[in-house]
């Protein structure tokens, strides 16, 4: 189906690389996908504004039509264009929180094609604070529609590598830079609605979006599945994401608890998901996906993690469950939909 002869450029500095930069925002503005780094993970670009150039997106990644995209811009001046209002509350969170992880959903204009927000009247909007996706934007003089630059249901890609396994033949240009520092997707919230709802956790905690809004409510998708029949608002709220192949759950117990149960597990390819040093105490493979006590560090690492998981041949996994304090409840969250929500409890 595929025989794109992807391009492979490095994209580490914007004085450096300016020429491959340049290459990207021509790719970009010619209708074309360009796979690059961001704070949270890779995403896949095109030109928001071209419907053709977006239905290369999903097809390359193999995403359902129903699962809206992300708009990044480079600028409040490339806002104002993409929403009916850019709201008080927008421009509250705007200037606490951009450039950086936290995506707000406002009502469309009719500039934006319906199918980057998959038919409804609305639009996400992020400003990145990796500067390299900063420039792409800038170079390509147009909003870019990204999603993760990964195949669709599996873990996002937080490094260059994760992206060349995922999409190398399927895009025109894969920049190759940094690792993602945040690592897991922004922060979504809705301010279309009567009131601002929490629509996918992220590094931006709910903490710190309550202290600039006051309430704000929290979408039952993030701590549930909803059916796959369901109209929603922004990405990674329905089907089955982030997963390795193997099948997820998660063990909500003491970590004696869980050594026990794990260990006398003797099912062909069992293997561990835990905290760093917990593993030379279990009898199965295991990857460790960061400090115990220490949410973002988990972040960084998680998705990683669960690629490292198909690398030892893990059939069935069972995971160590994170706090959901803070930016915890984005990793909880990530989690929890690699599993399909499937929980032991001990």
């Amino acid at each position: 189906m595929f025989k794109i002869n992807t391009i492979i450029k490095d994209a580490f500095d914007i004085i450096n690389d300016k020429e491959n930069l340049k290459l990207a925002a021509d790719i970009i503005k010619n209708g074309g996908t360009v796979a690059f780094p961001t704070e949270t993970v890779y995403g896949l670009g095109a030109n928001a504004l071209d419907v053709n150039a977006v239905s290369k997106i999903f097809k390359a990644k193999g995403r359902p039509q129903d699962n809206p995209l992300i708009v990044h811009v480079d600028s409040f001046d490339m806002i104002y264009s993409l929403v009916e209002d850019f709201c008080e509350n927008a421009k509250k969170l705007a200037q606490k929180f951009w450039p950086g992880p936290l995506t707000i959903i406002l009502k469309r204009s009719k500039l934006v094609p319906s199918e980057v927000s998959a038919g409804l009247d609305t639009v996400a909007i992020r400003m990145p604070s990796n500067e390299i996706a900063r420039k792409l934007i800038s170079l390509s003089k147009t909003p870019i529609a990204a999603p993760s630059a990964n195949l669709s249901g599996s873990p996002s890609p937080t490094t260059s590598e994760h992206v060349i396994s995922d999409l190398n033949g399927r895009v025109d240009m894969i920049l190759n830079s940094y690792s993602s520092t945040v690592g897991l997707e922004s922060t979504v919230i809705s301010l279309a609605g009567e009131k601002p709802r929490l629509l996918r956790p992220g590094f931006v905690t709910l903490d710190e979006l309550k202290d600039i809004l006051g309430e704000v409510e929290v979408d039952k998708a993030v701590f549930s599945s909803i059916s796959n029949d369901a109209v929603v608002n922004a990405p990674g709220m329905k089907y089955k994401h982030y997963a390795p192949k193997a099948t997820v759950k998660i063990v909500k117990s003491s970590f004696e608890d869980f050594i026990l149960y794990v260990n006398n597990k003797n099912e062909e390819g069992t293997a561990a998901l835990v905290f760093n040093g917990e593993g030379q105490r279990l009898s199965v493979p295991f990857v460790e996906y960061g400090k115990q006590n220490d949410s973002q560090n988990q972040a960084a690492h998680l998705f990683d993690a669960l690629r490292q998981l198909d690398k030892i041949n893990a059939k069935i996994v069972y995971a160590r469950c994170p706090s959901d304090e803070g930016i915890g409840l984005a990793v909880t969250n990530r989690l929890f939909k690699a599993a399909g929500f499937e929980v032991i409890e001990l």
